[in-house]
């Protein structure tokens, strides 16, 4: 088990954490939890560059923790009221979306490489710093506004990301006829 994976497994295990955090509204820790899940996200991808650690697990194991602790934070943060569920049925339908695409595509043999588009990171980027804006204007009434212009924001660009995978998986299912 390399470094890189070990990080990786320590942001997986923080979840629980996390979730129970935000369930009691102790957001402070939540905050802190999702900080360090956050770096550990960062450390684990360039230790395993540096030190030329990449490996097929966690090249899988990687995407699965974020979006695990995005979901995590998203439903929690919905269950206690702080952002709209709406939101959370965005965030998570896409991901359904592009999980049933790739399922599809693996069935019809066709094994596409996990390569995310610069919407799919951008995507990503806008939801971390929506649940961070969300736990900061917990604190920092500054960040409310903020939190409220990311929750737009995200909703918006996760539409127009899982609008292109649909786009770009419809038209490799079609090529492949």
């Amino acid at each position: 088990m390399s470094l890189p994976n070990i990080l990786t497994l320590i942001r997986v295990l923080l979840i629980p954490l996390f979730v129970i955090l935000i369930i009691n509204k102790h957001l402070d820790w939540a905050l802190l939890t999702f900080a360090i899940a956050g770096i550990t996200d960062g450390l684990d991808g360039l230790i395993a560059r540096l030190t030329h650690q990449r490996t097929e697990l966690g090249a899988y194991l990687d995407p699965i923790a974020d979006k695990l602790l995005l979901f995590a934070g998203f439903i929690s943060l919905a269950i206690i009221e702080v952002i709209p569920s709406w939101l959370v049925v965005i965030v998570i339908t896409r991901d359904v979306i592009i999980l049933m695409g790739f399922l599809v595509m693996f069935l019809t043999g066709y094994h596409p490489k996990i390569n995310p588009s610069f919407l799919s990171k951008t995507t990503t980027t806008f939801q971390i710093v929506t649940i961070l804006f969300v736990l900061m204007a917990w604190y920092f009434p500054a960040f409310k506004h903020l939190s409220m212009v990311a929750v737009y924001g995200t909703a918006i660009i996760t539409i127009l990301s899982g609008i292109q995978y649909v786009y770009i998986g419809t038209r490799i299912l079609n090529e492949k006829k």
